[in-house]
């Protein structure tokens, strides 16, 4: 329960900072170069960082899982 209502915090957060921060800015990226609301490029930022947190746990835990599932038929 937590968790659910700190990530719900943490959204809310970066949510008004995309808000206030809605000007349109230039983002280049390797070979990419294009024209993007400030908004929108800290709300995809913050959702890459979730993807990437959410893989690195589940990674994590399965190695974790598999640590004990093999101390178990030893």
């Amino acid at each position: 329960m937590t968790t659910l209502i700190a990530a719900v915090v943490i959204v809310v957060f970066v949510t008004i900072f995309s808000i206030q921060n809605a000007a349109p800015v230039a983002i280049s990226f390797l070979f990419w170069k294009f024209g993007a609301s400030l908004a929108v490029a800290i709300f995809l930022s913050a959702l890459c960082g979730l993807i990437l947190g959410v893989i690195v746990t589940y990674v994590i835990m399965e190695k974790k899982r598999r640590r004990s599932a093999r101390e178990t038929f030893k």
